[in-house]
């Protein structure tokens, strides 16, 4: 299995992967300013086999219509020695931050004509410019919780913002598959409790339907649009998108965490009696497993790829939910279950 993504300056999350014959992997931070030879050479020491690598759109085209060669270069340069290296290479082209010019001037991914037209413009470029140097796609790495995460804090502006993503994965996606590499999607997925007062007081009413409220839009809106070619968020009409299950070859999700639901939609760690880690969250391997199987029944006759697993704990109890973490992994593959990769993530190194 493999794993990662990679960004100089310590802008983003940074991580790798082990592949299936791997027995372990230790995590680090990848510079790819300098000495990336290096660290890629010690993934592949380290039993690394997949390396994910975030194409920064920013990066590439800071200005509206303006490519940055320098920046270009540097990529292919980059995603070349991870070959070199025996890594299969993953590109992501959403990974966080958008370019200010589309976000703000160009009104980003809610606006209809903004990702029809730029981000339609630059999804071809990068098809051009690296589809010989990759061996597979992640479009938007985890658009649920970057709408979610994101400031969009109105109800409103987050449907449009989680909607206008979810449009622009699938015309990547289809877009991309003609390079003939595989694309994958990469949604978040955190298993949602209501919230308790304490263990022996059941939730009350209203605090379980908020959580199967926010579950329908955080996992069902994307269920739905790889089962039914429909994106529908909240309130907002129903858009239909045909072919959007055909538009990617895998399952992509990630885990980070579980939560916990109040009443007023808030996201508490969970469980609730266990101490959340530097992070502000639980070190859980048992919701990845919940996870896991979740995807795995929801989507029988598909291929999976965990496209990020990550943690802020440290010692012992990093040591032991990455252990736990593989142990799970093995033991569904060894079930028969169609798993393709486990990407580690890194997020406070």
């Amino acid at each position: 299995m493999g794993r990662g993504t990679c960004h100089d300056r310590g802008v983003t999350s940074d991580g790798y992967g082990w592949g299936a014959g791997a027995s372990d992997v230790v995590l680090r931070r990848i510079g790819f300013d300098t000495g990336f030879r290096d660290d890629l050479a010690d993934l592949v020491d380290r039993g690394a086999t997949q390396v994910r690598i975030p194409l920064d759109w920013g990066r590439i085209e800071p200005t509206n219509g303006a490519v940055d060669q320098a920046e270009v270069e540097r990529l292919w340069t980059v995603l070349g020695t991870a070959r070199e290296l025996g890594l299969e290479v993953w590109a992501c082209l959403v990974d966080g931050v958008l370019p200010g010019w589309f976000a703000h001037d160009e009104r980003g991914f809610a606006d209809d004509r903004s990702r029809s037209y730029f981000w339609s413009r630059h999804v071809e470029g990068v098809g051009e410019r690296f589809g010989d140097l990759v061996d597979g796609w992640v479009p938007f790495h985890e658009p649920n919780r970057w709408a979610w995460h994101g400031g969009f804090a109105d109800g409103r502006r987050f449907a449009a913002a989680f909607e206008g993503a979810l449009l622009a994965t699938v015309d990547a996606a289809r877009r991309l598959r003609g390079s003939g590499r595989p694309v994958t999607t990469s949604t978040w997925l955190v298993p949602l409790f209501p919230a308790r007062h304490d263990p022996d007081t059941p939730a009350d009413a209203a605090t379980e339907a908020t959580t199967s409220a926010t579950d329908r839009v955080l996992w069902g809106t994307f269920h739905r649009l790889m089962t039914e070619d429909v994106v529908a968020v909240g309130d907002r009409a129903p858009v239909d998108v045909p072919g959007a299950r055909e538009a990617f070859d895998e399952i992509g999700f990630t885990y980070r965490h579980a939560a916990a639901v109040r009443a007023d939609g808030v996201l508490l760690p969970y469980p609730q009696a266990l101490r959340p880690g530097p992070d502000g969250q639980v070190p859980w391997a048992h919701g990845f497993g919940l996870a896991l199987h979740h995807v795995a029944d929801s989507f029988p006759d598909r291929p999976i790829r965990v496209t990020g697993v990550g943690t802020a704990a440290e010692g012992g109890r990093r040591e032991e939910f990455e252990r736990d973490i593989l142990a799970i992994a093995h033991d569904a593959r060894d079930g028969g279950l169609d798993l393709r990769g486990l990407w580690w993530e890194v997020t406070s190194r």
